[in-house]
């Protein structure tokens, strides 16, 4: 009987051991991650009133003659470069953040699957910057010229720096994410849950899905929610041309093995 109570305790303790080990290197990861945020942090925290002018200039440039940007909040001109700066921080250490994600999960893919992985977490990141270039350079400018060009005489536009910063935040992610639409339509169709073809019939509600995307990440003006529902319709098209050529060739692999196990 106490044989019988011991084997169970080791078997149980075993099976416990690759769980504790798992959730250990997800915590090592993890710390990883928030330290190189921290570091990159300290790096730039100096010049984070210039980050601030930086990224603040396509709204300046803007605005009417003797407009300028205010802080209502006594606390505002310190703490929103700081919190901006810490945001930039959570982008440039993207890649080293998607390479720790990529360690953790990668030993648990199959050979071929980290063959087809390695392109897509590089793709991934590029994405994600190209999302953030094009609300910077191309976005940004078209959205302010229009909102400050739009309102009513007499109304003096003074913009505050904390609502500019929860705005600019909110759009960065948007694209960022949103550029990410190639990646992720790869990935389902190539993880089985759906098909091309299913995809393809599902775009009429698609393309109304990302322009209700567009009117709620964006500010509400025309021209930044079809700024980011057009991209975001493009690439999900090419989305599917790449999980098309991909399963093309993942089926022309299958009939070479097939016919090399048959010889």
């Amino acid at each position: 009987m106490t044989e019988g109570a011991d084997s169970t305790k080791s078997d149980s303790k075993g099976s416990d051991m690759p769980l504790i080990s798992h959730l250990l290197e997800l915590r090592d990861r993890l710390l990883r991650m928030v330290l190189s945020v921290i570091i990159i942090f300290a790096g730039l925290i100096y010049w984070a009133n210039d980050i601030y002018l930086i990224l603040s200039a396509p709204l300046i440039a803007h605005l009417p003659d003797q407009s300028t940007m205010i802080a209502t909040d006594i606390i505002s001109p310190f703490l929103t470069p700081f919190k901006m700066t810490a945001v930039l921080s959570v982008f440039a250490a993207m890649p080293y953040i998607l390479h720790q994600a990529w360690g953790f999960v990668s030993p648990g893919l199959y050979q071929h699957e980290k063959h087809f992985a390695y392109p897509l977490l590089f793709s991934s990141i590029i994405l994600f910057y190209a999302g953030l270039s094009f609300a910077y350079f191309v976005v940004f400018p078209l959205a302010w010229a229009f909102l400050t060009a739009a309102g009513p005489e007499g109304v003096k536009i003074l913009p505050d720096i904390s609502s500019y910063l929860n705005i600019v935040v909110k759009m960065f992610f948007a694209f960022g994410i949103a550029f990410e639409i190639p990646v992720a339509t790869i990935l389902l169709v190539w993880s089985g849950l759906t098909t091309v073809e299913s995809l393809k019939e599902k775009r009429p509600y698609v393309i109304v899905g990302v322009f209700v995307a567009g009117m709620l990440l964006t500010p509400p003006d025309v021209i930044s929610q079809i700024l980011l529902a057009v991209p975001m319709w493009i690439l999900f098209e090419l989305g599917l041309v790449f999980a098309a050529l991909g399963e093309k060739k993942k089926g022309e692999n299958s009939v070479n093995q097939e016919k090399s196990e048959e010889d």
